[in-house]
């Protein structure tokens, strides 16, 4: 199976505030997150995390990988670079670490940036574009966001 995500913000205090979510301390985010992605999430599934994965340090951010499950892909987000410069980070953590990805998803091609973009490979032959980055931001409106329904 397939999942994608984005935006977990794992270790990121403010993150909390600016987004309203109900934890009094990134320690108790960080336990929730893990327990519900492991709820749902298998050894062998591959998950795309669409960015922003944590603003921790490289030795926390391989701790929190190792209790994942998954086999995970990094698409990197403007906060990755706190692990991702460390160098005790493990980058093997993660199956590949990239900008921009075009993957098959079950005969549908997702093409995946941390950012929304207006153009993408194959948006018009039927491609999806999948990504992160403007978390709820209910009162703004944004041209480029399209609602799926559970395609």
């Amino acid at each position: 199976m397939k999942y994608y995500t984005s935006d977990l913000h794992f270790g990121h205090k403010n993150i909390i505030k600016y987004e309203d979510r109900p934890f009094s301390s990134t320690e108790e985010m960080d336990e929730y997150l893990i327990y519900k992605w492991n709820s749902k999430v298998n050894k062998n599934d591959e998950i795309y995390i669409l960015g922003d994965f944590g603003f921790v340090s490289g030795a926390r951010a391989n701790e929190l990988l190792d209790r994942l499950n998954g086999r995970k892909f990094l698409i990197r987000g403007n906060h990755d670079h706190s692990f991702l410069k460390d160098k005790n980070f493990d980058k093997t953590k993660f199956e590949w670490i990239k900008d921009y990805a075009c993957i098959n998803d079950n005969g549908k091609v997702v093409c995946m940036f941390h950012y929304p973009i207006a153009v993408w490979d194959r948006q018009h032959h039927g491609s999806v574009h999948l990504y992160g980055h403007i978390h709820s931001n209910k009162d703004n409106h944004h041209p480029l966001v399209v609602h799926l329904d559970n395609a």
